[in-house]
């Protein structure tokens, strides 16, 4: 199997060559840019992994993260957020944009391998356990392999967890799902998220897949399900 790719952007050049170095040593191939413009200007679609600073100059790490999701080519790439930025209104907006983890400086290199590690695994057993390539609910239509939606007939772009959130809901339909085990499926244990951040998903899943919104139903006091 070919090594990760992952991509370091953050403006501390100093902290670039540190996560670039141990990245490497653990076996990554890594590179790194000092801004998001200059990471604009490479081919994304070809890293598994985005180490994304929050802080930079015209182009702020949540600006960058909502460029590539509105791109199908990148819009499934994890991300994991560098910041020194650490309030609640912060991670929200973070894990709202799609984010996989979100870690504050400063941080150790140990705790940053542990998390990069544990994005990889998870993006990876994801991928091994999708033994359906095509989910489906009438003319909604879902390719697990390709990460594409179509909405009758018409290809939707959704960000990794909405996309990961609709497939919870197209594998399990009929049942009710809590927030808690929402975030279990589609976040990485070791990482705080809201409840809100599901809410928030969940309004923005419903508008994207127009009248199939309906489907999915909020059972009060226990958590939302997908009605098929």
């Amino acid at each position: 199997m070919d090594p990760y790719k992952v991509l370091v952007v953050d403006d501390e050049e100093d902290l670039c060559e540190i996560l670039q170095f141990n990245l490497e040593t653990e076996g990554y191939q890594v590179d790194v840019a000092y801004s998001a413009e200059e990471a604009l200007r490479k081919d994304i679609s070809q890293y598994n992994l985005l180490l994304l600073d929050v802080m930079m100059g015209e182009i702020s790490g949540f600006k960058m993260a909502r460029m590539l999701n509105e791109d199908p080519k990148t819009t499934n790439i994890p991300i994991i957020f560098l910041t020194a930025k650490d309030t609640e209104n912060d991670r929200l907006t973070g894990f709202n944009i799609g984010a996989d983890d979100y870690i504050s400086k400063p941080f150790s290199i140990r705790e940053v391998l542990a998390r990069v590690r544990a994005v990889l695994r998870r993006i990876e057993t994801a991928s091994e356990q999708s033994d359906k390539e095509e989910l489906r609910h009438e003319g909604l239509i879902m390719n697990v392999n390709n990460k594409k939606v179509t909405l009758d007939g018409k290809e939707v772009s959704f960000t990794k967890k909405e996309f990961e959130i609709l497939k919870l809901f197209l594998e399990n339909k009929n049942r009710v799902f809590t927030r808690e085990e929402i975030l279990s499926r589609v976040w990485s244990n070791d990482v705080v998220v809201l409840d809100r951040t599901i809410d928030v998903n969940i309004t923005r899943l419903r508008k994207k897949i127009k009248h199939y919104g309906k489907q999915i139903v909020t059972r009060l006091g226990y958590g939302y399900c997908f009605e098929g």
